[in-house]
């Protein structure tokens, strides 16, 4: 049998363990785990000396297109996550205009299977005017859910009361994923904290743990109503884990690298605005929580919510800055470093960063390493000590929350469909990322 692709002396992940074993690709796809020496390929690669993961996934990116591509888009933002080990990414739908209805989604389609470097999917957002048409919408290709906005939004993409909450969870019946924190609190405190010029670190006071966990009892109590299963977006606070534990028949959780990596309030006395995102970095106590809830297996995903903004705007003085920050490029390096601190092992970083996503959305023959599924891999040296530099950062934008960092285990190259996208640092060739498949 002749290959298209060979992974040779590599040590992979796979379902059942790490197993020194050598991987063959034929169209796209994962032909052997066990492939002879005498096989012959197109292509070989030897991955001595490195771990051969399945195709990472970063299912919480904001690639902010169409919208301002000096900031961010679709071709830079997974030139990014390929750079950074990704080989898929998720796309929110708040984008201007959002991605709502019929017109977006098919224009969402065809620009993202011409402009990707990575393999795509995306949210559809939920409003008021478009609930009775999620059933259908949550089908479209490419569509990884429907994301509900009950907190922390503009414009139409706000869903906050209970009565429009279960409106959604009643149309169609895919897993439905939520920004969770409570809009009604966060109205009520604005007014402690409206003044401009405020020091950053109110965002945390005003954002505050009881924010998270109204949202999510709130969120928890409508989808045991209605037997829809959720899925919390960036769990932040120990009272949401603990409460979570006695519904996980229905609700799975994803974590941000941000919660599981920085601490307020230092992160703000380090970085001032550009530690801004919602919900957001919060304390110690949180930052442990989330770290048990990881290891205790609560934790189904581990994203970076990329949100990408300009230097410009985030200098504008606090409450007036906007939340967000750049990830996605960063959060496997981020996260191997954990791993090497003995934080995580790297079988558990594949379970929420590839087999968790693929469980928790239905993503069809990703996120494991076993024949039949798509020839998706991340090949990461878990010796390699480098930096994250800002110039390192392929996003517009320009800059990351965690310049300067000095982290133990890098990806050393991304693998879409048997096709190397990125290998040494270096984007190859030209987009050929496809939309990803989900069950129905």
């Amino acid at each position: 049998m002749r290959y298209d692709l060979i992974i040779r002396n590599g040590t992979c992940i796979l379902p059942w363990g790490e197993v020194k074993t050598d991987v063959g690709v034929i169209s796209g796809r994962i032909a052997s785990i066990d492939v002879p020496g005498s096989a012959e390929a197109a292509e070989v690669i030897d991955a001595q000396g490195l771990h051969v993961l399945p195709g990472l996934i970063d299912a919480h990116v904001h690639l902010r297109d169409p919208g301002d591509p000096t900031v961010e888009s679709i071709p830079t933002g997974t030139k990014a996550a390929a750079l950074g080990g990704i080989a898929t990414v998720f796309d929110m739908p708040n984008t201007n205009p959002a991605v709502t209805d019929v017109e977006m989604l098919r224009w969402k389609q065809e620009y993202a299977s011409r402009e990707s470097y990575t393999d795509f999917a995306f949210y559809i957002g939920a409003t008021r005017e478009n609930t009775k048409d999620l059933g259908e919408f949550e089908l479209f290709d490419g569509v990884c859910g429907v994301k509900v906005f009950a907190g922390s939004s503009t414009g139409n993409l706000m869903i906050e009361d209970d009565d429009g909450i279960e409106a959604v969870l009643r149309q169609g019946h895919r897993r439905v994923s939520f920004h969770s924190e409570d809009e009604y609190r966060l109205r009520a405190r604005k007014t402690q904290f409206g003044q401009t010029g405020m020091p950053c670190c109110n965002h945390s006071i005003w954002r505050d743990p009881e924010c998270a966990f109204l949202g999510t009892r709130r969120i928890t109590a409508l989808s045991v109503k209605t037997g829809r299963p959720v899925h919390i977006l960036h769990t932040s606070t120990e009272e949401e884990f603990k409460f979570l534990q006695s519904y996980r028949h229905l609700v799975t959780t994803e974590v941000l690298a941000n919660h599981l990596t920085q601490i307020a309030p230092e992160c703000y006395d380090a970085l001032g605005n550009f530690a801004v995102m919602n919900p957001p970095i919060r304390e110690e106590r949180h930052f442990e929580a989330a770290w048990q809830a990881l290891r205790d297996g609560m934790v189904d995903v581990v994203s970076s919510d990329h949100a990408p903004h300009s230097r410009e705007a985030k200098a504008k003085p606090w409450p007036e800055c906007p939340s967000g920050m750049t990830g996605v490029q960063t959060l496997a390096p981020i996260m191997l470093d954990h791993v090497n601190a003995g934080r995580l092992s790297l079988s558990r970083l594949v379970d929420v960063m590839a087999a968790g996503p693929a469980r928790v959305y239905g993503l069809m023959a990703k996120g494991r390493l076993t024949v039949g599924y798509d020839a998706d891999f991340t090949l990461v040296d878990m010796k390699a000590e480098r930096r994250i530099t800002n110039d390192w950062i392929a996003t517009p934008a320009g800059w990351s929350p965690f310049d300067g960092k000095e982290v133990k285990g890098w990806p050393v190259a991304t693998i879409v469909r048997g096709h190397i996208v990125m290998r040494e640092d270096t984007i190859l060739g030209e987009p050929l990322g496809q939309l990803s498949r989900f069950l129905p």
